[in-house]
């Protein structure tokens, strides 16, 4: 049976309270449109697009745009004034990750379906963690002579992405191209194949492909032409007045990036301001409004040099901007760097829509834009204002079952792993468990006594496809993968981390995300350009409902998804 400590009951009554007409009352993939406000009554029939348009950014919060709207002048402010805009979009499920994000918008499935349910799982059978584009059977390559290692793809993503779905059912003329710092984002977007698909590689500094993905000429000639090393000696400074920025100028408990001081500016100049690139450079880079930039200007070379949008059938391009996420982790929500990274960002992506209403046409293309999770407080942050905060330790926790099962004489150790909420236990042990009802009693009451911890569910019960009136335990059941979820999910409570999203330790800085609570839940979701009817909608959808949207306005199938079509916000069109 499913745990819960005591002390989280009446939290929880509360947060099932507020939350549970928009997360629970029917789940908001099978719900029927409800009412809209502010839509255009603009409904002459387009064509079908010639380019769609994938933007993700990587730890954008739903309610940032509320707060730092009045600021934008460029793209972030046109999607907003010229696109639908879905105010209450949020994942459904407890691994809010960039993995699982990524495929859950690009295949229109949850992780229970798409089988990415983290970032990286306990493999059972080679006893060791692997990430989720980990590839034995392939060799990563790089760009301009760079040098990189190992071998990622989209093998382990279990259902096809909406971008390969485009191509086999439109044909060859398709081309399919993302970009983004991280392989999870990049290869998920992507799918198992593509013409293009680039991310970086922070340890050398080089833009990287592998089989299936490239090499590309066009990124191959850009990257020769504009280094990353070409940003070295620049500084990240403020973009508005100072009186502009909310919160305070040094963020509570936030983190630092080696190199840099506690507040802006920030010179990209490496460790103490070295005379060439190193590591800290390329970790200073990727913390900086100018790795978007270098995005922005890879998708436009896309379109240039592929002549996207022209070919005569639907082109794909995918773009994760993956800046954010560093700069949230070490500075968290309310700061500074993370209002400016989104200043910046809003030119360049106004700036991306500009070229392509130039090259492709305004009307030709159509954008979707989301996130693949929020983020939390940071706890300091949480604890200075007088809530219940902190930073659960792992390595603590796992002391804490050993000992608990240790008079059971079940061996050492019992648990294989503790990645993030997922507890893998060493082979043989969770069957024992689960017919010895004294080891599991004690096992579970030790896990509920350790500070932080609010609920602990067992796999058999998130396997079971009982539905209950627990928000969390139906969060983590569309997270639950069999073969790669824990034998138990532990939840810590609310405005809590791991750990293992903290930097590693009780006293770490900086924040993170991966729970079921709204603040990694809620993300923005914004469709703008060709069938799209302008407007704000109010009721609840998912990142899944993305994926069949875009099915609708291409004229492409899935082939299952758990997501549904948005056609509130879609204008009749011709169908050529």
């Amino acid at each position: 049976m499913m745990r819960v400590k005591k002390s989280a009951l009446g939290f929880r009554l509360l947060w099932s309270a507020t939350v549970a007409a928009i997360l629970f009352a029917a789940p908001a993939w099978a719900q029927a449109p409800q009412a809209k406000t502010r839509v255009s009554k603009n409904t002459t029939a387009p064509k079908r697009p010639k380019l769609v348009v994938v933007i993700v950014v990587d730890q954008m919060r739903g309610d940032y745009v509320d707060k730092f709207r009045g600021q934008w002048s460029g793209g972030l402010k046109r999607l907003v004034e010229e696109g639908a805009w879905f105010r209450q979009a949020a994942y459904p499920y407890a691994s809010t990750e960039t993995c699982a994000g990524h495929a859950t918008i690009s295949t229109g499935a949850f992780p229970a379906s798409h089988g990415m349910v983290t970032n990286a799982w306990w493999d059972r059978d080679q006893l060791k963690m692997v990430t989720c584009t980990s590839d034995p059977n392939v060799t990563n390559t790089a760009y301009a002579g760079g040098s990189t290692k190992g071998g990622d793809s989209a093998w382990r993503m279990l259902l096809p992405s909406y971008a390969e779905e485009l191509k086999f059912q439109s044909g060859s003329g398709t081309r399919v191209v993302t970009f983004s710092l991280k392989a999870r984002a990049a290869l998920t977007m992507a799918g198992h194949k593509a013409d293009a698909a680039t991310w970086f590689d922070t340890g050398t500094g080089a833009w990287v492909t592998s089989a299936n993905y490239g090499p590309a000429p066009f990124v191959e000639d850009y990257v020769k032409k504009h280094p990353v090393t070409e940003d070295y000696g620049k500084t990240w400074a403020l973009s508005l007045p100072k009186g502009q920025y909310l919160y305070d100028e040094n963020a509570v408990g936030a983190g630092t990036v080696k190199g840099w001081g506690a507040t802006f500016p920030f010179a990209l100049r490496g460790k103490e301001g070295g005379r060439a690139p190193d590591d800290a450079y390329y970790e200073q880079w990727i913390t900086s409004p100018f790795a978007d930039t270098y995005l922005t200007k890879l998708a436009e070379a896309a379109v240039d040099s592929l002549g996207m949008g022209k070919s005569g059938a639907v082109d794909y391009l995918g773009v994760s901007y993956s800046s954010t996420d560093h700069v949230g982790h070490t500075f968290g929500p309310r700061s500074w760097e993370i209002q400016d990274m989104l200043v910046r960002l809003d030119k360049d992506l106004g700036e991306l829509f500009t070229h392509l209403d130039q090259k492709v046409g305004r009307l030709n293309y159509v954008v979707a834009f989301s996130a693949d999770h929020g983020v939390a407080p940071i706890p300091a942050d949480m604890q200075k204002m007088g809530f219940d905060s902190g930073v659960l330790s792992l390595p603590e926790l796992q002391a804490r079952l050993e000992d608990a099962l240790a008079p059971f004489n079940f061996g050492k150790p019992a648990i294989a792993k503790i990645a993030g909420n997922q507890v893998y236990f060493s082979p043989g042990i969770y069957p024992q468990l689960r017919r010895d009802p004294a080891a599991m009693k004690a096992l579970l009451d030790a896990a509920l006594t350790m500070p932080g911890v609010a609920e602990v569910f067992r796999a058999e019960e998130l396997g079971s496809a009982l539905r209950t009136l627990s928000l969390t335990r139906t969060a983590a059941e569309l997270s639950y993968f069999a073969a790669r979820s824990g034998d138990l999910y532990l939840l810590q409570q609310p405005y809590w981390l791991t750990d293992g999203s903290a930097g590693g330790s009780k006293k770490a800085t900086g924040t993170g995300h991966g729970t079921p609570y709204y603040y990694d839940q809620r993300v923005p979701i914004l469709f703008m350009g060709s069938g799209i009817r302008p407007g704000e909608y109010f009721e609840p959808v998912t990142p899944a409902d993305i994926a069949p949207t875009l099915g609708a306005l291409t004229g492409v199938t899935l082939a299952t998804h758990d997501g549904h079509v948005l056609s509130e916000a879609l204008v009749n069109r011709s169908p050529k």
